[in-house]
């Protein structure tokens, strides 16, 4: 070995070179013994002088030794070896990855030894178990994902077959809100994705407006009311009296990010309760932090997931989503929405004892005055478009009917198309003031449709024209309006949606009229409100007295039926009954007949309180035949 420890201190293999590189250079013999190493080894907490002479498997991860020495064993019979990964022990007891390249000097100079020039691979390790464990997780949520929407569309699927079968109408009733249930769902899944792919595009938008603190998270808080009462979950709303009630903000984000939480809680929460609480956390530079805390005793979130349930397609476990359903994106996007307001989020939990979601919002104080006017004249009046005349193109049957069915309902003049080739004919024939534009049909799509009406050189050209796409990503949106579109509806849309935009481009075309809710709301005397039959029925007038003539002939036996479990105290009876006559009071619009009847049938199911279920069966009883007199009387004069 001394010629090879000559050769070492002749400098033959450019030690100029190698002493102040970033690799990692040893020379080690056959059996492994270390001759030198450069200066890169003091990024390991080690000197040079306490590295040569010990030996190299000494500082080699015991679990790998056996492997690496068969591998090193190999590079002893070769000229060269590459990438011949190892984890090497630094000063403080950890284990770093590297990878080697050697040099055998037996090939080249006749000496038993190696150089091996070690680079650190850590962080390339690091990032391919980050990447690996990303992956994992995303084929974990396309699995959910692919099961979540499955689950909505084999319920939208199966209840329209079972419409088609002519059912009762209880059951039509009760097909349709599966339907609806069904398709909201399917609906929030697909807003995840879309809302996270717009927060991490950084394209979210924010308003800023004058709302009502107080009045907007009862009125969310009451969403949630019969949900968690039929759970038997106590659900309690609290906020700081002293504290002002009206900021400047987004409150539809807001919303979203309490509507992920308490949806959560309840999701998660079996008996117990669940409360919201609002305070006050500080006020700085006249901002003021709002904190909103989410607290139930459901089953808790382990220690160890606590740092991962805000990740993108993460749940605490994934029995949970096979249990629970879900995306796995509800907490990231609450996070990310919390943070991009400049607030914070954290949580605090113990498994079967609940947990604690605390959100941090700053807010400036807005002027009790100045709250959305639109809110207040949307409460009370119906719109109908009598004077607007809409071109809606659209290749799908299905939406076409129900775009369709919509516009004519607000008693508007529209025109369809299925094609942009058609579409353009009927543009340049006729005049319109808005073009429901869809992208993607056959023929003629949405984009060269609207180029071809944009270049049309007259007044006509200038028409709103708005994109009804599937295809919701902000990338998507902009190039509709970069083509030359004035705005986006993104498929499903609701009809909240779409008077949105009406309103928007032509509001000044909208007839405003009273709605039927508000003329009974000014003849106490009237309880009954024709206005959802009139809506379905395209105010058939022989239809909504054929559903009056029913009621008025079976509610006499509802009523006899009601007194006599009442009496007999035969409470899950009585429940039935309630049941049955549920629906018949929701389509002739008895609104507070309606809530009284839910809590009876919901009483009655439980039977805890005798005596409270028998006095609400009482004035159900009573206003029922209240209701039947006053439907007769209205029923005669209605034309």
């Amino acid at each position: 070995m001394k010629s090879l420890s000559a050769y070492v201190k002749k400098g033959l293999f450019l030690k100029p070179v190698v002493e102040e590189g970033s690799d990692v250079i040893f020379i080690v013999d056959y059996e492994g013994n270390i001759l030198y190493c450069n200066n890169a080894i003091k990024d390991l907490g080690y000197k040079d002088s306490f590295i040569i002479g010990k030996n190299f498997f000494d500082f080699i991860e015991p679990s790998i030794l056996f492997d690496f020495k068969k591998n090193f064993k190999q590079c002893t019979q070769r000229r060269y070896s590459e990438a011949v990964e190892f984890q090497f022990k630094s000063k403080d007891k950890t284990y770093a990855f590297f990878e080697f390249n050697s040099i055998n000097l037996k090939q080249k100079d006749g000496l038993d030894g190696l150089i091996l020039d070690c680079r650190d691979i850590s962080q390339r390790k690091k990032d391919a178990e980050e990447l690996l464990r990303a992956q994992k997780a995303k084929e974990l949520f396309l699995a959910n994902i692919s099961h979540e929407i499955r689950t909505p569309i084999n319920g939208i699927a199966g209840m329209a077959d079972l419409l088609s079968q002519n059912p009762s109408a209880e059951d039509q009733t009760l097909y349709l809100k599966a339907i609806k249930t069904a398709a909201e769902n399917l609906k929030v899944i697909i807003n995840d994705i879309l809302d996270l792919a717009s927060i991490e595009s950084g394209k979210l938008k924010f308003e800023k407006i004058n709302f009502n603190l107080d009045k907007t998270i009862k009125s969310l808080v009451d969403t949630f009311r019969l949900q968690s009462q039929e759970r038997g979950i106590k659900l309690h709303y609290s906020k700081d009296s002293t504290i002002p009630n009206v900021y400047v903000g987004d409150p539809v984000r807001l919303n979203q990010i309490l509507i992920n939480l308490i949806s959560n809680a309840l999701k998660f929460t079996h008996q117990g309760s669940i409360s919201v609480t609002v305070t006050l956390d500080k006020i700085v530079n006249k901002d003021y932090f709002l904190k909103f805390e989410i607290k139930d005793t459901g089953i808790g979130i382990p220690k160890s997931k606590l740092k991962t349930i805000f990740e993108s397609f993460s749940q605490a476990d994934a029995s949970v989503t096979r249990k629970y359903g879900g995306t796995g994106l509800g907490l990231t996007i609450v996070r990310q929405l919390v943070q991009l307001q400049h607030g914070t989020i954290k949580v605090m939990s113990e498994e079967n004892q609940g947990s604690v979601f605390t959100v941090i919002v700053p807010y400036k104080q807005g002027i009790a005055n100045e709250q959305s006017s639109k809110s207040k004249a949307g409460s009370n009046k119906s719109l109908q478009l009598q004077n607007a005349s809409i071109l809606l193109v659209e290749d799908n049957d299905i939406n076409r009917l129900y775009a369709g069915s919509i516009l004519k309902m607000w008693s508007c003049k529209f025109d369809t198309a299925e094609n942009g080739e058609v579409a353009l004919e009927k543009f340049k024939n006729s005049h319109f003031d808005l073009i429901l534009m869809d992208i993607q049909m056959p023929v003629m799509d949405g984009f060269e449709t609207t180029k071809a009406i944009r270049k049309w050189a007259n007044e006509k050209s200038k028409v709103p024209i708005v994109a009804l796409t599937a295809n919701a990503t902000q990338k998507d949106i902009d190039r509709c309006l970069a083509i030359g579109m004035d705005d986006c509806l993104t498929k499903p849309f609701t009809q909240e949606d779409l008077l949105k935009i009406l309103d928007k481009f032509l509001g000044e075309k909208f007839h405003v009229i009273e709605s039927v809710e508000l003329k009974n709301a000014n003849h106490t005397s009237d309880k009954i409100d024709f206005s959802y039959l009139e809506k379905v029925s395209g105010n058939n007038k022989d239809f909504i007295r054929e559903i009056a003539d029913a009621f008025i002939k079976s509610i006499p036996n509802s009523i006899e039926e009601l007194d006599k479990h009442t009496e007999n105290e035969n409470w899950i009876e009585l429940a039935r009954v309630a049941h049955k006559i549920k629906p018949s009071i929701t389509l002739l619009g008895v609104h507070n007949l309606k809530d009284k009847i839910v809590k009876l049938e919901d009483e009655a199911k439980l039977h805890k309180n005798p005596w409270q279920i028998s006095k609400l069966s009482k004035e159900v009883s009573a206003e029922l035949k209240e209701t039947l007199e006053s439907l007769k009387v209205q029923i005669s004069f209605y034309s």
